[in-house]
């Protein structure tokens, strides 16, 4: 098996050891490298957790799309849900509407969707977001789409546990992010650098270590065939599925 890795596959391996020992594990619309994440997680775990992937007839459950998503979520029988935006801060708000004055936006996202919802009732929220910079990841959103964190006296059983990027991996935890390691071929002053919010920094930050050949080889040879099925060019693109990109 060849030793190199994708940034892809980086990401989602150390998503799929976020994700850990838990029943079920949902994935909304264009989340490719959640997804791959998701699979990992039930080929290692031998068919637990058990996977939803919005828009994949092969891979939920729902006959009613997002509405029974948020309904699951609401009985507390989702346990990791992902979110993203375009921007996220350092109290762990997202925000998915608008930049700049609400009436007058420089900039328009997709909207909220069902964020604020989800964020609140699922378990563990993973964050990700392949962009990591200043744009991104910023002092304070524009826009709370969905807050990072509530009131003492607002029952709240769900919220963000890490947020990854391109360049490293967050924890969150008491309203703040510490920054948990750093992937290879980046520093910790570069993420210093692109990171718009203040963060806990210890003194001696490790680098994200690297798939292992039996992961790769798991994500290469039987998760890339079942996430064809949904994301097909990234399949491609990132996996060689079709082709002997991986051959050993």
């Amino acid at each position: 098996m060849n030793a190199n890795f994708r940034p892809e596959e980086l990401l989602a391996d150390q998503i799929a050891q976020l994700i850990g020992d838990v029943r079920h594990v949902a994935v909304g619309n264009a989340s490719p490298i959640p997804a791959t994440a998701a699979l990992l997680a039930r080929e290692r775990g031998n068919g637990r957790p058990y996977v939803s992937l919005l828009g994949s007839p092969k891979n939920t459950f729902w006959t009613d799309g997002a509405r029974e998503l948020f309904d699951c979520a609401g009985q507390g029988r989702i346990d990791v849900f992902f979110l993203s935006g375009g921007q996220i801060d350092g109290q762990g708000n997202i925000n998915l509407v608008s930049i700049g004055d609400y009436d007058q936006p420089k900039v328009r996202f997709p909207g909220s969707f069902g964020s604020a919802h989800l964020y609140y009732v699922v378990p563990k929220v993973i964050l990700f977001r392949t962009e990591h910079s200043r744009r991104t990841l910023v002092p304070r959103v524009d826009f709370v789409s969905a807050p990072g964190a509530s009131a003492a006296n607002v029952y709240r059983p769900g919220g963000p546990v890490a947020l990854i990027t391109n360049r490293c991996l967050f924890s969150f935890a008491q309203g703040r992010f510490t920054l948990v390691s750093v992937h290879p071929g980046h520093t910790v002053a570069e993420v210093v650098e692109n990171t718009g919010f203040d963060f806990v920094c210890p003194a001696s930050v490790p680098e994200t270590p690297a798939p292992s050949p039996a992961t790769l080889k798991l994500m290469r040879e039987v998760v890339a065939p079942q996430l064809a099925e949904l994301y097909p060019q990234f399949a491609a693109q990132v996996f060689g599925v079709g082709t002997a990109a991986f051959a050993d």
